[in-house]
């Protein structure tokens, strides 16, 4: 199944993977190689220490390999003034509190900079909105009502 991204996310993993399978992956060998030449392997920690990083950098670069190959980008449709993947949508609560969403694929979300998933209850509400238009959201704090007071 394709994942949705922005342009942004899908730089953001290609630039990950690159690191990874160029720049790590020669730290970690120069790491081994001088492990390696402190002679007995078996209690040697950093050699240890070096093998299980070479590990993880592996596995996270099969991950990458992966979330790459399913991402489809999302261009956003700049004739549209509706929320879709990739806009900022700013809000404002019943009481008055005012925030700016960004609605992005589920890889990209981080909720603490308020970046969050096309997939998420609060994603799922705004796609489709547009500025003056009021959602309701179910959270796990209960309903929630926004009303859009701005779609970039």
């Amino acid at each position: 199944m394709a994942r949705l991204v922005t342009k942004e996310g899908l730089e953001k993993l290609q630039h990950e993977f690159d690191e990874r399978t160029t720049v790590i992956r020669q730290e970690i060998a120069k790491s081994i190689k001088e492990a390696k030449e402190q002679g007995d392997l078996s209690e040697n920690a950093e050699y240890s220490a070096a093998k299980e990083r070479q590990t993880e950098n592996e596995a996270r670069i099969a991950q990458l390999e992966v979330q790459i190959k399913d991402s489809r980008v999302v261009e956003r449709n700049v004739n549209d003034d509706s929320a879709q993947i990739g806009s900022k949508v700013g809000v404002r609560t019943k009481n008055h509190q005012e925030m700016t969403f960004e609605i992005v694929g589920s890889n990209e979300a981080d909720p603490v900079q308020r970046r969050i998933s096309n997939e998420s209850p609060i994603g799922k509400a705004l796609i489709g909105a547009r500025a003056g238009d009021m959602v309701d959201v179910d959270t796990p704090s209960g309903k929630m009502q926004y009303e859009i007071t701005s779609v970039n």
